[in-house]
């Protein structure tokens, strides 16, 4: 029944050899990662919403400094962040007026058609983070959303924020199939080689993994797989790896010793860039890389 259910470039050796490292190893250089890319162990979820809500909010704090725009890839998820980010952007007093946000990707149907209500992204992202700035928000004009009309003008307009001096940041979670926004990892099989690949921007009405679906059944909708959606609109890797800089977070841990994350964390890591799995051309950016201690691991079954 798996036959054809994981991407065909997936080396499952090479994948087990990862997953293999001791964990205190986790956060050893690699030859392809950025110099400035760093991963950070958090020990629990609270130090990590803190650090990863500190770091967004500091880039647009800096940015403010040198009187410059500042462009934002965002995702809805991990979302404890934006609290963080709300509360240090009110304490330092820090407008957002200079910030232009892009929503990386939202549940569609296949011609790309997005939900409105509480379970779309634009509204996850208007309540937890645009709404509680205040007057200090992100102009309204300044907030893209992925909706099958604005996404694909996404690429003129970061291209012409990055022309005029712009600072692009990409904050992204890790998926479990290792994708990055919605940029299944199945997509690279269509491409003849990595650079085409890289070029694409954006895709509307994408069809999701089975495995994507599971992980947002059990991590957003309550377990209900029958209200999760099985497309979306999404950015792609020719507008991710154009960022200047990288805030990432990896939280995936569940009660009683259970993860859903270490796996897809420990490819991203050492497994080196490949269109196959989207994620492991996240160290090739400077950046930060947030993730909670446990998911290093030992990923192996415990005793009962």
């Amino acid at each position: 029944m798996l036959e054809g259910f994981y991407p065909k470039g997936w080396d499952m050796v090479k994948i087990d050899a990862c997953c293999d490292n001791p964990p205190e190893s986790i956060t050893e250089k690699q030859d392809f990662w950025n110099k400035d890319f760093t991963p950070i162990s958090c020990e629990d979820v609270k130090e990590f919403d803190v650090k990863m809500g500190h770091e967004i909010a500091n880039e647009i704090k800096k940015a403010n400094e040198r009187n410059e725009n500042i462009a934002f890839i965002l995702p809805v998820g991990p979302m404890g962040m934006y609290k963080w980010a709300v509360y240090f952007l009110k304490e330092w007093n820090v407008s957002c007026k200079n910030v232009w946000c892009f929503n990386m990707d939202e549940w569609a149907d296949g011609e790309g058609n997005t939900i409105t209500g509480e379970a779309s992204f634009q509204s996850a992202m208007e309540n937890a983070f645009y709404n509680p700035l205040g007057e200090l928000t992100v102009p309204k004009e300044q907030r893209n959303f992925a909706t099958k009309d604005n996404l694909p003008t996404y690429p003129e307009k970061i291209n012409a924020l990055k022309a005029e001096g712009a600072k692009l940041v990409l904050v992204y979670g890790i998926g479990r199939m290792c994708h990055i926004a919605f940029w299944e990892p199945t997509i690279g099989a269509e491409f003849e080689d990595d650079a085409t690949w890289l070029a694409q921007n954006y895709r509307i009405g994408v069809q999701l993994h089975p495995l994507t679906i599971e992980q947002n059944a059990i991590t957003s909708f309550k377990s209900r797989t029958t209200l999760v959606p099985c497309r979306a609109n999404t950015i792609g890797p020719g507008l991710m790896f154009k960022a200047d800089y990288a805030i990432g977070g990896a939280d995936g841990a569940l009660s009683r010793g259970m993860q859903w994350q270490g796996m897809s964390l420990w490819m991203t890591l050492r497994y080196g860039p490949d269109r196959h799995i989207t994620s492991t051309f996240i160290p090739t950016l400077p950046g930060k890389l947030f993730f909670l201690k446990e998911l290093a691991g030992p990923l192996v079954p415990e005793a009962n």
